[in-house]
């Protein structure tokens, strides 16, 4: 299911990463038009006038400032409808599968007739019961270091100290919100977050280069550039 959803969702997530990457070769510039408009705070017009010239900017580059942020809000739906459908479809008897399934494939013959036949679906996965929390608090983990590192590869940065401060403030509540909603949803929707957001990175990794991923992981870790090196690296493709 996380392959399909990513493989439908690849263009939408693939002009998001194209979008930020060109958003970050912009910030010299965004930052001398901030510099221009030192009074922007204060004074509305010049707070005008750096916004026009702001999207000016992001429309000469073709970058959409939006782009960043309208794959999670499309795929909120469908966090929320896996949720129920693992809630309502574990919640009940193991047998109501069979009816589940030829309810959803009675237009399709064969579907119908091989649900017909098969056993009911198991609801285990490893060591989880998919429709109840992790309890050995294994998954919370994985979906906190998963959208962290998320939240590190799409921030973009800030002028503005209040702002970045913003930011990283965001970059840190995100992910432990995420991990205490995962204390009391189904195990089924924290591993769709897991999944889904590692191949977020792998998909990210592909389209940008694994430079950003090396700088934004804890330098150190084993079989990983320092992130000296992956700076080096960046910079090195960018003169090709």
């Amino acid at each position: 299911l996380t392959i399909i959803i990513k493989v439908i969702f690849f263009p939408l997530t693939y002009s998001s990463t194209k979008s930020m990457a060109k958003m970050q070769e912009l910030q010299p510039k965004v930052k001398s038009l901030r510099a221009k408009y030192k009074k922007a705070k204060q004074d509305i017009n010049q707070r005008r006038k750096m916004n026009e010239e702001m999207m000016a900017l992001y429309k000469e580059h073709g970058v959409n400032p939006m782009m960043g942020c309208l794959p999670l809000l499309i795929q909120m739906p469908i966090w929320i409808g896996l949720y129920q459908a693992i809630y309502q479809a574990l919640g009940s008897a193991p047998e109501q599968f069979v009816v589940l399934s030829q309810r959803l494939y009675h237009t399709i013959p064969f579907m119908h007739d091989l649900a017909a036949r098969s056993l009911p679906l198991n609801s285990r996965f490893l060591w989880l019961d998919l429709g109840r929390p992790d309890p050995y608090y294994i998954l919370p983990i994985l979906v906190v270091a998963v959208f962290w590192l998320q939240q590190k590869l799409t921030a973009q940065p800030a002028a503005d100290p209040s702002q970045a401060q913003m930011n990283r403030t965001m970059q840190m509540m995100m992910p432990l919100m995420f991990g205490v909603i995962t204390l009391q949803v189904s195990s089924g929707l924290a591993v769709y977050w897991v999944a889904s957001g590692v191949l977020q990175i792998i998909q990210q990794g592909m389209t940008t280069g694994w430079s950003d991923i090396a700088k934004a992981l804890p330098s150190g870790l084993p079989g990983l550039p320092s992130r000296e090196q992956a700076g080096k690296d960046a910079k090195g493709k960018k003169k090709r």
